[in-house]
């Protein structure tokens, strides 16, 4: 029983810190807001992190661990309305972890292993991205040239990664609060998928129309 308390422990810090990354910005928020927070003694949460980038490289680590079994799925996507369900799952997860992606920018450019792992994500959403074009070509959604498959990817992957970005500087004090999740996630599906709308078949063009109208995604 006693070797189970500080794992509790250890999970009890990373779920604080990510509340609070994502409500303030990594930034913002420090080792002794953390321990504060739980009510535990700065002690304490250095004997289960001893530094603040071992708290943001954990979370990384489970955001990355996440992504990897959501982007397994994109060889399913067959249609528009696979695609949609895919890409907001994707919102849902960056939207988990959007600290990471509010402050993407400043975070690699003071952590070494952000830098290179995040790089690797970045490959990965795109070879996923590459997947699902492959997968609705192949079933008729979906008429796009080879040579236009690349640089489509590559757009799509840049509206995935800075869209929560973008929100936040279009309304930087209400964009990335929990009320604001669900428009904010629909709105990025419904910008990535539109970059599919010139090569869609004709009725999968329409299904898109209704699937932005029925989810209500306000641009």
């Amino acid at each position: 029983m006693t070797k189970k308390a500080p794992r509790r422990t250890a999970e009890r810090i990373l779920e604080v810190t990510l509340e609070l990354f994502n409500r303030f910005g990594e930034p913002n928020v420090s080792t002794t807001l953390i321990s504060a927070e739980l009510g535990i003694s700065p002690g304490n949460l250095y004997y289960h992190y001893p530094a603040k980038d071992e708290l943001i490289n954990s979370l990384f680590e489970r955001y990355e661990r996440a992504l990897g079994e959501l982007l397994s799925a994109s060889d399913g996507v067959r249609n528009v309305e696979d695609a949609w369900f895919f890409l907001h799952s994707l919102f849902e997860l960056i939207w988990e972890y959007r600290f990471l992606y509010r402050d993407l920018n400043d975070l690699l450019s003071k952590n070494r292993l952000l830098e290179t792992r995040f790089q690797a994500v970045l490959k990965n959403k795109s070879r996923a991205i590459r997947q699902l074009l492959d997968g609705m070509g192949r079933n008729g959604a979906v008429r796009i040239d080879a040579r236009e498959t690349e640089p489509t990817a590559t757009s799509m992957v840049v509206v995935l990664t800075y869209w929560l970005s973008f929100e936040y500087v279009r309304d930087p004090r209400n964009a990335l609060e929990p009320d604001n999740a669900q428009q904010a996630l629909l709105r990025g599906a419904c910008h990535v998928l539109n970059l599919l709308a010139p090569y869609l078949e004709t009725s999968q063009r329409q299904h898109l129309m209704t699937l932005t109208g029925a989810y209500g995604a306000q641009t």
